[in-house]
């Protein structure tokens, strides 16, 4: 268990304030432009240190990420961009960020663009984050007001400019190179990659998109050193992570807890317990609607971290923990999963565009128990056509759900097309 003193969101509850001078009482922006002065190359190589793996859902390790960006320039500006954008059903986390400890956001944004030669970065806000967005903007003023952004940013002779933009509510704009595009005043749609972003990125300029949770933990590795948080959690899985737990718990929750902690821990510890206790548990999707779910025999000791579920055929993702107990109808929360993917594709790459809605046409019947068998395996087909065939992860998304679904819930849908064949049967 996470123990306080190693706690990085001290404020994720909003028992204290989020201004500035509550959150330099909490340790924020102490000794920034010390740690600007120890140069670009020996923070970048402090990030690798620690083992931060990004915290929007793909875990790729954030310093490398750094580090990609362009060491001199060509005469283009550099930019960093925050990913605010969290549409990601179940997940509930950089929304508390934004909300109660804006400045570790704002310190981290900083302390980032230096180590990428950035001058001027963007956080882009997902559309219905208006408290949201009201909070950080007023945190951003704060800092400027006292110096900490704008000329010389902290005393550390580096000059910064942070601005904050208002998406307009969808989902594909969390895809960094959607956002991008929609940062730039464009219709939301992902780009083809190559080139990527820190080379041709944000007007065509060498640009790091990364999320909010992952820039706002920067200052403080950098302060207490990569070792320590390299200690926490597993290897290749280190630190401490924000998990937003909900569905049928007795207590829902936003917490930060070590890397590596075992989910039936995490939910009976934090969450109070699954609802009618743990063996009237069906399943958990571990990280956001994108990842596939777990039946209750693989929840019982399953660690939660990037590796770890990946070994069990799902993934941490946003590590969003979305608990469904007995009493839920496990074909229909996917074909509902299903939908959501369906309205939120862009329609740019054919089988996400096609394939979501016919995915979805599919599972409704399986709700209803108006397929027949031999379609289970015809969609199974189809998820795998549509999975890595497509520009952005949006079709990996809408496929993942419905494969692990039919992995762990294949009888189940059988038993209801028996059933309804059954009630035919009789009625004829």
């Amino acid at each position: 268990m996470l123990e306080d003193k190693d706690r990085i969101f001290t404020n994720l509850y909003g028992l204290d304030g989020w201004e500035l001078k509550s959150a330099q009482r909490r340790g924020d922006w102490d000794s920034t432009a010390a740690i600007i002065g120890k140069g670009r190359d020996w923070i970048i190589d402090e990030m690798k240190k620690s083992g931060l793996r990004g915290r929007g859902g793909a875990g790729f390790p954030t310093g490398l990420k750094w580090s990609f960006m362009p060491k001199e320039s060509d005469g283009r500006p550099h930019y960093l961009v925050v990913n605010a954008d969290e549409s990601e059903p179940g997940t509930c986390k950089d929304r508390e960020i934004l909300r109660h400890d804006p400045q570790k956001l704002i310190e981290g944004c900083l302390i980032a663009s230096f180590a990428m030669n950035a001058h001027v970065a963007y956080i882009y806000v997902r559309g219905e984050f208006i408290r949201e967005r009201e909070v950080l903007q007023a945190a951003v003023d704060e800092a400027y007001a006292a110096g900490l952004l704008g000329k010389n940013a902290a005393g550390s002779g580096w000059d910064f400019d942070l601005y904050v933009h208002h998406g307009a509510g969808a989902y594909i704009c969390g895809e960094e190179t959607a956002l991008l595009e929609s940062l730039e005043g464009k219709k939301g749609m992902p780009r083809l990659k190559p080139p990527f972003p820190a080379n041709c990125g944000l007007y065509g300029a060498p640009t790091t998109v990364n999320n909010v949770e992952s820039i706002a933990v920067a200052p403080t590795i950098l302060r207490r050193g990569a070792t320590w948080f390299a200690g926490l959690g597993r290897p290749n899985n280190t630190g401490t992570k924000i998990f937003s737990i909900s569905g049928h718990v007795n207590n829902p929750c936003n917490v930060e807890e070590e890397m590596g902690i075992p989910l039936r821990e995490l939910i009976d510890r934090h969450a109070g317990g699954v609802r009618g206790g743990w063996d009237n548990l069906l399943a958990v999707i571990p990280g956001g609607s994108s990842v596939p779910l777990l039946p209750k025999q693989i929840c019982d000791d399953v660690l939660m971290d990037f590796d770890s579920l990946k070994a069990v055929q799902s993934g941490l993702g946003t590590a969003a923990v979305i608990v469904m107990d007995k009493s839920t109808d496990v074909i229909k929360a996917i074909a509902r999963l299903s939908a959501f993917y369906k309205h939120e594709s862009c329609g740019q790459c054919t089988p996400c565009r096609e394939g979501t809605g016919w995915m979805w046409r599919v599972m409704e019947r399986l709700v209803s128990g108006e397929a027949a068998v031999e379609e289970i395996d015809m969609l199974l087909d189809v998820t795998k056509r549509v999975e890595g065939h497509t520009i952005c992860a949006l079709g990996d998304a809408a496929a993942w759900p419905i494969q692990g679904l039919i992995r762990h819930f294949r009888g189940t849908i059988e038993e209801r097309i028996a059933d309804k064949r059954g009630v035919q049967v009789a009625a004829e």
